[in-house]
């Protein structure tokens, strides 16, 4: 019944700076820009990003001014995670984007770990796999 994850959605007051991080930095590709006219927030624009099969949806409510999250530890939906092919790679293209590790690497005998943040503060987790067998997070 249930078939896959269909997108994940982030929610930003700046789009253009989230769509140019995800797409020019972490290499997701726009795929369509929406717009829904009427919802209980007023206007709500829709960017799809696409990343080897998984979508982020960058949503903005132009008209209603939104507050950040307050930092910390919550219940809840924590980040996203990207595999990568190569950590020590993938740090270095980061690192010459200007985006530094929040922690990390760590390695463990199956995977490498780190993460970084996005510029709206959100925790993106960078996974290597080490191994064939993708063991439980």
């Amino acid at each position: 019944m249930f078939k896959r994850i269909d997108h994940i959605e982030l929610l930003t007051a700046q789009p253009e700076r989230t769509i140019g991080f995800y797409s020019g930095v972490l290499g997701f590709k726009v795929r369509l820009r929406d717009r829904v006219p009427n919802t209980p927030l007023g206007p709500l624009d829709l960017v799809y990003l696409d990343l080897g099969g998984t979508t982020v949806e960058v949503m903005t409510y132009p008209e209603k001014p939104l507050q950040p999250r307050e930092p910390g530890e919550r219940l809840g939906y924590r980040m996203m995670a990207l595999e990568v092919e190569d950590m020590d790679r993938a740090l270095a293209l980061l690192k010459a984007s200007g985006v530094e590790p929040a922690w990390g690497p760590i390695r463990r005998e199956t995977y490498a770990r780190a993460e970084i943040r996005d510029p709206d503060g959100n925790h993106i987790e960078l996974r290597q796999w080490l191994s064939s067998e993708k063991t439980k997070c």
